[in-house]
């Protein structure tokens, strides 16, 4: 019978100690904690604890890696107002023409046909309009800088990688450490981190015992940024991310010879999103997925998830609770926090191999 808990936002909260956050990443990036979780049954088992190398006795010959290649602009931009004042804008999606918009702070400051500068540089941006749908500012940028592909030269010089607020120091190596090592197309403004753990040294390990890898893209906006306040979850609506799942992506899950693994959320809401925008099988898409996945979901396309440990009253939190079951994924969370596992971006992982999924969301045969 369902639970109407697996519904209700409040039922998604756990404490968790400030110290459990992390606020840096480990090296190499395949040593890195791994929880993996054990199979449903009676008595319950236990999780077994090792590192992210381990991914490699885990997986088979035949299993399909499918990873997200979104690169991390350096999107956050220190500007200043006419008269001086010191504010900033994280850059979040193109509007065209060189418009784009992005977070302000403070916003209550930043009004249509502001001018701003971007500190330390010449550079002039205008106010356009507020966006009522995010509480943002639409922001006039150089006309050159239309997309992502062209403004990236730009933030490069003088932006700042947008690290999540919960980490407190900053560091020059960030800008690289906070990319995954296949990151290619730009334009997400956060990393999909579950993809961080995944060294050069470790992926040519998996090549080489044939475990293939396929990628799709899904540039991580504004909806990270955006807390669930919705308590009745069966009303949750979610901001739409850009995807893109393509034709090469199709082949490689259609022909998997394994197990069809996804590296992270974002990868799972790309193929499922892709899926369910064809009645639920998994074809080319490009576009704009708003799908929400909580329990009671039925997986079309994924298997197994490697993943991160998320925020508390977070649509990740149900994503994985889908799979594996809220109160057997909480129960695993205070077994991560009383083990001493590292938190969120720059945290230790979990692992769900297919035989611990839920069987009422496996993906039909």
């Amino acid at each position: 019978m369902p639970d109407p808990r697996d519904h209700q936002l409040s039922s998604y909260d756990y404490p968790l100690p400030p110290e459990r956050i992390a606020q840096a990443p480990v090296e190499p990036r395949h040593s890195a904690r791994l929880l993996m979780v054990p199979p449903q049954g009676k008595p319950p088992m236990k999780a077994v604890h090792g590192q992210v190398w381990d991914l490699l006795e885990q997986l088979q010959p035949g299993d399909l890696l499918v990873v997200n290649d979104t690169r991390v602009l350096k999107a956050r931009l220190a500007v200043r107002r006419f008269g001086g004042g010191l504010s900033e804008l994280l850059v979040l999606e193109p509007r065209g023409e060189g418009r784009w918009l992005c977070l302000a702070r403070p916003a209550k400051r930043m009004r249509p046909d502001d001018n701003l500068t971007i500190d330390g540089t010449s550079i002039s941006l205008k106010v356009l309009a507020e966006d009522p749908a995010s509480g943002g500012r639409v922001v006039q940028f150089p006309r050159d800088c239309r997309d992502a592909e062209t403004i990236e030269g730009l933030l490069n010089d003088v932006g700042e990688v947008p690290l999540p607020p919960y980490i407190e120091r900053h560091d020059p190596s960030d800008s690289q450490r906070y990319q995954t090592r296949y990151a290619n197309r730009p334009g997400a403004v956060a990393a999909p981190t579950a993809g961080l753990h995944f060294s050069d040294e470790l992926l040519a390990a998996l090549q080489q015992k044939g475990v293939d890898l396929a990628r799709i893209t899904l540039h991580v906006g504004l909806g990270t940024f955006r807390p669930v306040e919705t308590e009745d979850l069966t009303a949750l609506e979610l901001h739409s991310e850009w995807v893109d799942v393509s034709s090469a992506v199709v082949r490689a899950v259609q022909g998997c010879r394994g197990r069809v693994i996804a590296v992270g959320t974002t990868s799972v809401r790309a193929l499922e999103g892709a899926a369910q925008a064809h009645g639920g099988v998994l074809m080319p898409y490009t576009g704009p997925v708003d799908l929400v996945i909580q329990p009671g979901y039925r997986f079309a396309v994924v298997e197994g998830l490697l993943t991160n440990f998320h925020l508390p009253k977070s649509s990740l939190l149900l994503l994985v609770s889908a799979l594996i079951g809220r109160e057997k994924l909480l129960a695993l969370y205070r077994e991560a926090i009383e083990r001493h596992y590292r938190f969120f971006s720059y945290g230790d992982a979990m692992w769900i191999a297919p035989e611990v999924v839920l069987p009422e969301v496996q993906p039909r045969p």
